[in-house]
């Protein structure tokens, strides 16, 4: 028989083992694996990732070998690996000296292929929906269900989800990059600074696995990503919100948050035992053309997943495929103040954090279904002039008013103005921003998309100019919000302005105890007061006097384009009148009537200067101003 050069290694090292156990070499041995399932770690307690898995392994050391391959010494004697299927299994000094056959990995990919069992638990019927899955929640009893060597192990109880507006659900089936994927399981993380967002556990074909990331009406697709040179990654403390981050061939990016979070709930297969309330920390990042991850620091070496955004048509996710979204609220039947007793009424209550109560006036705590006192604020000042809990409709999408914040920078006065919370399932939410009688609608944007280069910041091809730097604080808060506002909260700023837009780039403080930042980026256009008035209903909203960093110059190339072609009219009739009529045209008369012309344009001209002079007026990075500004940023 023609064996190859490795596998007679091998079965010499077999011979040697069946001689040195004294062992006859027809017999079968038996011995415990730890097979670790490829790229699928996540944070957690528990398995981890691995399972341990006894096979009973054929003697003949010619018996089907797939692909063998050596690994490096590891300090346990020598490691041989093999992979077939779903599995990539590895073994330690006692089994390295043991054939390794075609049946055994057949034997593990048997068991993984089991979909149903019983729940240790509770009796009731458990299903793995996927091969690569390693642990199921049961939907009776909530006890995490791990596979372990043939039988099902009860890892402890686990979370229900909180109740959200969510769009997906388990089941669901979409295609990305060409691939089918099936949402199998689902993690509910809590961010420490409030606010809960899912992780879909996303199975594809030929073993492959990813995650669908979901959070405020946004929607990514990631998956794990080896990193051959570990000093890539950089140490968590290294971090911090807005800095660049270069991760070799997966790319250049902008880190977005550097945070963390614990397993609030869980259901459905996943790959890692959820722990509940396991705290574990991780680094956002984003880079241009959507692309995102992030870099989990939880396990024992950090771990890198690397995907892009994407909306869910683009996802395959047709409408008619996903659950309706809930219009129910959580209201006195489940909620009341803490302080008087009072009905709230929650508009998205799977994301608030803060709300106010109507009734005494008290800020109070979200989390899940409890309610807790903070402290009592004033009603707002000046009065709202959108009532909180108004509709409108906006760029064809119908928002609810359902918060409002007072803030305010100093420089040699304090500047203040209004931002009203607007909110709509499957949208998300949005800004409405009134300063100084101005109006403008603001969108997040992926902090990614934007390249800075002091004095200007680009995004989406268009260029904006560096407006104001300065600390902005929360000076009064009503209503409801995703995240936890209070009063006093302050984050460094950064607005640059490319009439009628204007781009807004907020860091968050660290947090002293967790060392986190957060970069929020935000594009803001301008409205005309009459399509607020318009979309909310309301009337006789004050014209502001002065000029908005983001308002559009009335003056438009369009008068500069009808001078030049008055200018060439008048050169024509004077050029061409004497060759057709054979009359002299008087020159001063057509000088006089060029100027004529030109009166309107060169006073228009005159206007647009003066406007853009007073649109920059108060800022200290004025360009009209030679005395200049800081130089750095």
């Amino acid at each position: 028989m023609n064996v190859p050069p490795f596998e007679r290694t091998i079965g010499r090292l077999i011979q040697k083992f069946h001689r040195r156990e004294e062992l006859p070499f027809s017999a079968a041995v038996s011995f415990p694996l730890i097979v670790r399932l490829p790229d699928r770690s996540k944070p957690g307690d528990g398995i981890a990732g691995t399972i341990p898995f006894t096979c009973v392994v054929p003697p003949s050391p010619t018996a089907g070998f797939d692909h063998l391959s050596h690994a490096p010494h590891d300090g346990d004697g020598t490691r041989y690996g093999m992979s077939r299927g779903v599995a990539s299994l590895s073994y330690r000094r006692y089994a390295a000296t043991t054939e390794i056959s075609t049946a055994c990995v057949q034997e593990f990919n048997r068991e993984m292929a089991r979909k149903t069992s019983a729940c240790p638990a509770c009796g009731g019927t458990v299903e793995f929906r996927s091969t690569m899955s390693l642990v199921t929640v049961c939907p009776y009893c909530h006890s995490a269900i791990a596979r372990q060597d043939r039988q099902l192990t009860d890892l402890g109880k686990v979370a229900e989800i909180t109740d959200s507006e969510s769009p997906l659900q388990l089941g669901l089936r979409g295609t990305w990059r060409g691939k089918a994927f099936r949402l199998i399981g689902r993690v509910q993380y809590r961010h420490f600074a409030g606010g809960v967002w899912d992780e879909w556990y996303v199975a594809m074909p030929g073993g492959k696995w990813g995650w669908l990331s979901e959070a405020q009406g946004r929607f990514g697709i990631l998956q794990a990503r080896m990193v051959k040179d570990a000093t890539l990654i950089p140490a968590y403390e290294t971090l911090n919100a807005g800095e660049k981050l270069s991760l070799g061939a997966a790319g250049e990016f902008v880190v977005a948050e550097a945070g963390t979070a614990i397993v609030a709930g869980a259901e459905g297969d996943l790959p890692f035992s959820p722990t509940l309330q396991a705290t574990h920390r991780f680094v956002d990042f984003e880079g241009p053309s959507g692309q995102l991850g992030t870099i989990e620091y939880s396990g024992e070496s950090p771990q890198l997943f690397v995907g892009e955004s994407a909306t869910l048509l683009e996802l395959g996710l047709a409408a008619a495929a996903l659950k309706e979204v809930s219009t129910e609220t959580v209201g006195a039947a489940h909620l009341n103040c803490p302080k008087c007793g009072g009905p709230l009424e929650l508009v998205a209550p799977d994301e608030a954090q803060r709300v106010t109560c109507p009734n005494c006036r008290s800020l109070l705590d979200v989390t899940g279904n409890k309610l807790e006192f903070l402290s009592t604020v004033k009603p707002p000042s000046p009065d709202l002039k959108i009532p909180l809990g108004s509709r409108g409709k906006l760029r064809d999408i119908e928002y609810r008013v359902i918060g409002y914040v007072r803030r305010s920078v100093t420089f040699d006065k304090k500047y203040y103005w209004q931002e009203y919370l607007l909110y709509a399932p499957r949208h998300g939410y949005r800004w409405l921003i009134e300063s100084d009688d101005h109006w403008s609608l603001g969108k997040p944007v992926p902090i990614g998309s934007i390249k800075r280069s002091y004095p200007t910041a680009t995004y989406e091809g268009r260029t904006f100019r560096l407006f104001q730097k300065a600390a902005a604080r929360v000076q009064q808060v009503w209503g409801e919000f995703y995240w936890k506002v209070q009063a006093g909260e302050e984050v460094g700023m950064n607005d640059y302005i490319s009439p009628p837009f204007s781009l807004s780039l907020e860091v968050s403080s660290s947090n002293p105890q967790e060392t986190t930042s957060e970069i929020n980026s935000a594009l803001s256009e301008y409205l005309p007061h009459a399509e607020v008035e318009q979309a909310f209903g309301v009337s006789n909203l004050p014209r502001g006097w002065g000029v908005a960093p983001n308002q559009p110059n009335p003056v438009t190339n369009l008068v500069y384009l009808q001078w030049v072609v008055f200018l060439l009219g008048i050169g024509a009739i004077y050029a061409l009148l004497p060759m057709l009529t054979g009359r002299v045209v008087d020159f001063g008369l057509t000088l006089w009537a060029a100027g004529l012309v030109s009166t309107i344009p060169l006073g228009s001209l005159a206007y647009a200067h003066s406007f853009e002079q007073r649109r920059w007026h108060d800022s200290e990075f004025n360009p009209y101003d030679t005395g200049g500004g800081d130089d750095d940023e």
